[in-house]
């Protein structure tokens, strides 16, 4: 049996609506671990790490859990001054991976200034080998990208501005 990104989001629903701190899930040679992040949503720590290529994420503690375990969203960039007048928002319709461009040598679907249509291609989300392509949700000047190329986002984490 294997997850489609519908699966995963499912699983974050469920999970989001429970009052469970920690979950871990194993199927098929494949470990998803999701916390409960520090505003109440779940945020995966480790995502879809087959166990054969799992990281080591230092030396365990006292309670089982490794001491230096990198969060995947420790670097996300402040969006706190986004306020909805600014523009549209594109927001990630999934926890997965961002992806800027087609493929490592194209360049990237959208830069900062650039025109765009609404439809237009603006990046990729990744989740176990399925690429979701999100697209414009209106005409505009891209004033803002809040992501990094390869970086992972939430679900609903703004990834673009749109004036």
């Amino acid at each position: 049996m294997s997850l489609s990104y519908a699966d995963v989001g499912e699983i974050l629903k469920m999970i989001d609506s429970s009052s469970c701190a920690e979950v871990v899930l194993e199927l098929d040679g494949i470990k998803m671990i999701v916390r409960r992040g520090e505003q109440g949503s779940s945020v995966p720590v480790v995502s879809a790490i087959s166990n054969s290529d799992q990281p080591d994420f230092g030396t365990p503690t006292g309670n089982g859990v490794a001491s230096h375990i990198p969060s995947p969203f420790a670097n996300k960039p402040d969006v706190g001054n986004v306020v909805a007048g600014d523009g549209d928002v594109v927001r990630s319709p999934m926890v997965g991976t961002f992806y800027s461009k087609p493929s490592p040598e194209e360049p990237p679907f959208v830069a900062v200034g650039r025109n765009v249509k609404k439809g237009d291609t603006l990046c990729l989300i990744e989740v176990m080998k399925l690429f979701t392509t999100v697209e414009c949700t209106a005409d505009g000047t891209v004033e803002t990208i809040f992501v990094e190329d390869g970086a992972l986002v939430e679900f609903d984490q703004p990834l673009f501005l749109i004036a």
